[in-house]
């Protein structure tokens, strides 16, 4: 029975569970019925951190355009342009036996592909939740909807994985950012073209 968190609720999660070394963090979303006239593509994406919140470099940022980080740390399974369908849209798979001792949180947004030009926000999105599980033995362990919260920002920073007292936490964030991926990207300390 997965934990069901509530926005800005902390949860332990290997310190219950010391056997854990493999995760696969889960994003799903649906579409409201307004028509905007183009798909709404969500993008997820996981940015992982140094003690001072921002990125050491660009390789630290995991999307669509970088699926793997050097470390074999985090694994993007790959972009879905639609969101069709049932169940996890986007998935990132994570090792933390492998993140770098560097790395002390990994952040975890969605994003609306040219939301600006699109004209389209996340008041237009629901049902969109995080999920984590034990890669191992597939059982859900924490399970978060965000709501309906959102009105006309275009990225949500959805939860944090971080390090504390050498075990890994799950913070529920679930805050949006109006300037979609640019302004995630500047937030975290990544320069964008």
């Amino acid at each position: 029975m997965p934990i069901n968190l509530t926005k800005g609720q902390k949860v332990d999660l290997t310190k219950g569970n010391p056997g854990i070394k493999k995760l696969m963090v889960g994003l799903g979303w649906d579409v409201n019925a307004y028509d905007s006239g183009a798909d709404f593509d969500l993008d997820a994406a996981a940015f992982m951190l140094g003690d001072n919140g921002k990125c050491p470099t660009e390789k630290e940022f995991i999307f669509y355009g970088n699926l793997t980080h050097p470390s074999d740390a985090l694994k993007h399974m790959g972009d879905n342009l639609t969101g069709e369908g049932d169940g996890d849209d986007e998935q990132i798979f994570v090792d933390l036996a492998k993140v770098p001792a560097s790395v002390s949180k990994i952040a975890f947004t969605v994003t609306i592909y040219e939301a600006e030009s699109r004209g389209q926000n996340f008041g237009q999105v629901s049902n969109a939740y995080i999920r984590i599980v034990d890669e191992g033995t597939g059982q859900e362990l924490i399970h978060y909807d965000l709501g309906e919260d959102f009105s006309i920002e275009t990225a949500v920073v959805v939860g944090e994985l971080y390090k504390h007292n050498g075990e890994w936490k799950f913070n529920a964030i679930g805050s949006g950012f109006q300037g979609g991926l640019a302004a995630l990207c500047g937030h975290y300390g990544i320069e964008v073209a």
